[in-house]
């Protein structure tokens, strides 16, 4: 059966999700989905839709039909960003107003009947106005929030209270209890004793029914702000089809809207545009930029025949393609169908005060019956009684546990932002503490996401005369691998020749300079343009680069070859490290990417990911997140490309790159602002931290109702004779919430980027083993091929010499060797061969 689309209204934690979840399937649905961001239900079954609207009603919460799914995805976008921006402006009018208001009291409260702080004569000597002032402005924040209170008691009413349940007891109880006290003082100064309704002044509790509010705004503020936008990233993705789209109908070329375009369609492509369908090429080149799917920054040649996806750009080229997805059914609207479910199905982390929420509220309240009940079968005086029971609520108020999580957040979030790590909300700063997978993108996430020359080979030719007519050949594409040759070249000082008969074939590119015809471009297109017949030497050191994950550009003239240069996305410099520490922290590291399998597993092996899925397509990335969580694991998801945006949010936690693609970012729970990977295992240290300490809080938290209740019920006067007054029983409460803020507040000190110890040890073993194999590494062989007489040997020796990294070179012809004995040097083994034998080549021999 089809599902249906609902907006619900008036969800605001994940116990509202799971109380409409529970409403609508107890009327026997096939399926139901609520989606808290989006404020949608998804349902499938037989149920009248009638039925659903009243099961979400009678649950406390309203529900409306939506229309079709591009109705939906319209109102959902556009209500919900309304309701965002709503939001965030009467929190912050909350916030302010009552920040407001709450100085003014506490100036009174504790300025003035702590610290004898100034005040106006007819206050400062009347202590029943100083209290109808703090009942007043405490009354006005109260009314100012009272949202809490209308939540908390339609939790309480529908029997599932909440955190605002708990925040709204907290506060009414205090505010009720020192109301008592208020007509205790009145009736002390009518009957003449000032002494009496001073000491009640001093127990007043005004001002933390107030605060309790105020900080709870505060953090409510914080997340409102740092909400994940998903509508945004889905918004962001459906903005990269096309809006037009050019078809050939009765033989003419038409512009049509690109939703009209059919399967069947013939429609053409060319230059700077995006693909409007999925299809296949049946006329005509392509060059295509397909990370909008892959995340590769590297483009593809298309020809006849290839398939090709809508929404990927089109670099160069023009070709007529038939379209054999359209719609809903193209590759792009899968991954935005994939990002709207995930986001919906991820389940949050349930909070620890949440799951004890509905238990310690009515425990409480039948814990204060029964104590009044059993003081008065005592024969206690109904005044006494209601004194303990009273005081059962205030010392048992749940402040503490209220403040438990939502200030360690608030804190750990200020935190994080200090360091460049910005937590979107406080499942995500939770859960990070959980992580023991982390997944990672190649492009752009471990690597730089940039074409760049590795790698110069000079055959026939010196090094600078191959740059020069590398620089002259590839100066007027527009190939992204074009460019990383120019910028070499502009880099390495050289100066372009003109090209003359400039052609841009698929596979590479042809010109004329200073009078003579050169090719550049992959191997294939090189053997089919110059029939040159590429050597087993050769051949190898380019499979050899090739299995490095790099690109490899021959250029060549007519008849010979010029040489090699390779080109790759290079790695990033503190990949290796953040792989290394997230190790030591016991953290699983793995790579998923849509590229190649040999250069995944080249860049894998170079920063130390041992487990490797190559090769995969946004869904697969996804799908493998699933079977990782299906072991029971906490996933995280580091990425930057549209290509991650469904892995992202599939994860238990979607850390992006903070320079990538918009809905990369948009779509995951952290952002890392400096866009260096070593961010990834400060993210996991701060959750632990702030998981710790809300744990913490939590515990001293029900330690102290654990002592508190009994006390305050009077359970220890008959066998110690310790008894507590409600005056007592507030300041006690009191200082619950103070040691909670305070012990958040330590988080302050904690700075999350601080290397692991057990890393820094990892890293001095690591330098130690180098140092070992340096030493080790005393002399090269390099065999050569082509020395003919001992003026070549003598050639290659003083060609060796030259570099510094060279101390002495014995070169023999006979042999067909050069043995180099190495100087001192910091430089990576690799990097030492690829000189030697750059030397050797550039000497005008063969190293085999």
């Amino acid at each position: 059966m089809e599902k249906r689309k609902f907006k619900v209204k008036g969800m605001s934690c994940a116990a509202c999700v799971a109380r409409v979840e529970k409403a609508v399937n107890s009327l026997g649905v096939d399926s139901c989905e609520v989606n808290l961001l989006l404020g949608s239900m998804s349902v499938e079954g037989s149920a009248t839709d009638e039925a659903i609207i009243n099961a979400v009603s009678a649950a406390g919460y309203s529900a409306e039909l939506y229309g079709d799914e591009k109705s939906l995805h319209d109102k959902q976008s556009d209500s919900h960003a309304k309701e965002e921006q709503q939001e965030k402006k009467s929190t912050l009018y909350r916030l302010v107003s009552s920040s407001v208001l709450l100085i003014i009291l506490m100036y009174i409260s504790m300025g003035h009947v702590m610290w004898n702080f100034p005040l106006p004569k007819f206050l400062s000597e009347n202590p029943l106005a100083i209290a109808l002032s703090e009942c007043l402005l405490s009354g006005l924040i109260m009314v100012i929030n009272k949202h809490f209170f209308v939540n908390g008691v339609r939790g309480l009413v529908h029997l599932a209270p909440n955190m605002d349940t708990l925040v709204s007891v907290g506060s009414l109880t205090s505010y009720v209890y020192s109301v008592v006290l208020l007509f205790l003082m009145s009736d002390s100064i009518i009957n003449g004793n000032l002494h009496s309704a001073h000491s009640y002044l001093h127990g007043l509790y005004f001002e933390s029914a107030a605060m309790i509010l105020v900080l709870i705004t505060v953090g409510k503020l914080l997340e409102s702000i740092a909400k994940g936008k998903t509508t945004t990233a889905i918004r962001a993705l459906m903005n990269l089809a096309p809006k037009t789209a050019i078809v050939i109908r009765d033989g003419n070329e038409v512009e049509i809207p690109a939703k009209d375009i059919k399967v069947g369609d013939v429609f053409i492509v060319k230059r700077g545009v995006n693909i409007a369908a999925d299809g296949i090429i049946i006329d005509g080149e392509l060059s295509i930029n397909e990370s909008a799917l892959t995340g590769e920054s590297i483009p593809v040649d298309k020809g006849l025949n290839d398939s090709v996806f809508g929404a990927t750009t089109v670099l160069s080229g023009y070709a007529k393609i038939k379209a054999l997805k359209v719609g809903e059914e193209t590759a792009i609207s899968e991954v935005i169908k994939m990002v709207k479910e995930a986001s919906g199905s991820k389940a949050p982390v349930a909070k620890a005060a949440d799951k004890v929420a509905g238990v310690f509220v009515p425990f409480v309240m039948c814990v204060s019956l029964i104590t009044f009940v059993i003081w008065m079968l005592l024969d206690a005086s109904v005044a006494e009684a209601l004194s303990r029971a009273v005081t059962v609520l205030v010392i048992s108020c749940p402040c503490a546990l209220g403040l438990a999580t939502p200030v360690a957040i608030m804190v750990g979030t200020g935190v994080g932002a200090k360091y460049g790590l910005l937590f979107k909300n406080a499942v995500a700063l939770e859960a990070s503490g959980k992580i023991k997978v982390a997944a990672f993108d190649k492009t752009g996430t471990i690597t730089e996401g940039k074409p760049k020359v590795t790698d110069v080979l000079a055959c026939s030719f010196g090094r600078e005369e191959l740059l020069k007519i590398a620089y002259a050949l590839e100066e007027k594409s527009e190939h992204p691998l074009a460019r990383a040759i120019t910028a070499y070249a502009e880099e390495s000082n050289v100066t372009s020749s003109p090209c003359d008969s400039f052609e841009a074939m698929l596979g590479g590119v042809k010109g004329e300079v200073s009078g003579a015809i050169f090719y550049a471009g992959n191997k294939r297109f090189i053997e089919g343009e110059t029939k040159i017949r590429i050597d087993e030497a050769l051949t190898s050191r380019i499979e050899a680069l090739a299995n490095e994950g790099k690109t490899v550009i021959i250029i060549a003239s007519v008849s010979s070859i010029l040489g090699v240069m390779a080109i790759a996305d290079t790695i990033r410099e503190d990949s290796a490290l953040a792989i290394a520490e997230l190790n030591s922290l016991g953290v699983e590291t793995v790579m998923i990417t849509g590229d190649n399998k040999r250069a995944a597993e080249y860049v894998a092996k170079t920063v130390g990911i041992k487990r490797v899925v190559s090769e995969v397509l946004p869904s697969d990335k996804a799908n493998v997140i699933k079977e990782i969580k299906s072991e029971g694991k906490c996933v995280a998801m580091v990425g930057d490309g549209i290509n991650d945006a469904v892995a992202l949010t599939e994860a238990d936690v979607g850390i992006a790159i903070g320079r990538g693609a918009d809905v990369a970012v948009d779509s995951a729970d952290v952002v890392l602002k400096r866009s260096e990977l070593s961010g990834v295992p400060s993210v996991i240290k701060l959750g632990k931290k702030v998981l710790f300490n809300i744990y913490e809080n939590l515990f001293w938290a029900f330690i102290y109702n654990v002592v508190g209740i009994p006390l305050a019920a009077g359970a220890f006067i008959s066998a110690f004779g310790w008894e507590l007054q409600p005056m007592f029983g507030a300041a006690a409460m009191s200082v619950s919430s103070l040691l909670v803020v305070s012990n958040a507040l330590r988080l302050n000190l904690y700075n999350p980027n601080n290397v692991n110890k057990n890393y820094k040890k990892a890293e001095a073993s690591e330098k130690i083993n180098t140092k070992k194999e340096k030493e080790r590494m005393k002399t090269l062989t390099i065999n050569i091929e082509g020395m003919m007489c001992p003026h070549c040997s003598g050639r290659v020796k003083n060609a060796l010499l030259e570099s510094n990294l060279v101390k002495d070179a014995d070169v023999s012809h006979e042999r067909g060797n050069a043995i180099i004995t190495l100087a001192d040097s910091d430089v990576l083994e690799e990097e030492i061969k690829k000189e030697l034998e750059q030397i050797v080549v550039n000497a005008g021999y063969k190293v085999i």
